[in-house]
């Protein structure tokens, strides 16, 4: 279930990124999250924001295998995402090793800061 559709910005350090995700009003969760009024899910908005700072952390280590979610901490909702929505995920290392990251992210909606996080992931 791909939830970040494209990066658009990656510093030359490859520490900091920027991804896009586009909420489409035929995503699974519309019809459901809330009948009538649908609001892009919290879980997704980790998951977007996880997939991106994995994308990466591999843009540094190509090499790993399989890439997986070990922590969300600090997670803050600030505002709604709904379908129509331009979701603009910033990611920023904090730390990473061959192994394992931890990340900053942020999630911006018209430029409105909607959620932030520290993500944690690992080559599992």
């Amino acid at each position: 279930m791909r939830q970040c559709d494209r990066i658009s910005w990656i510093s030359e350090d490859r520490r900091n990124c920027v991804g896009i995700k586009v909420v489409r009003p035929d995503e699974f969760w519309c019809e459901h999250h809330i009948k009538g009024r649908p609001l892009f899910p919290g879980v997704l908005m980790i998951e977007s924001c996880a997939q991106c700072a994995s994308w990466l952390f591999r843009a540094r280590f190509p090499a790993l295998g399989f890439l997986g979610f070990l922590r969300c901490e600090n997670a803050s909702f600030r505002g709604q995402v709904v379908p129509g929505d331009t979701f603009v995920i910033l990611v920023n290392e904090i730390e990473a090793t061959p192994r394992r990251f931890i990340s900053n992210v942020q999630g911006i909606v018209n430029g409105k800061l909607v959620f932030e996080a520290k993500i944690t992931g690992m080559a599992i």
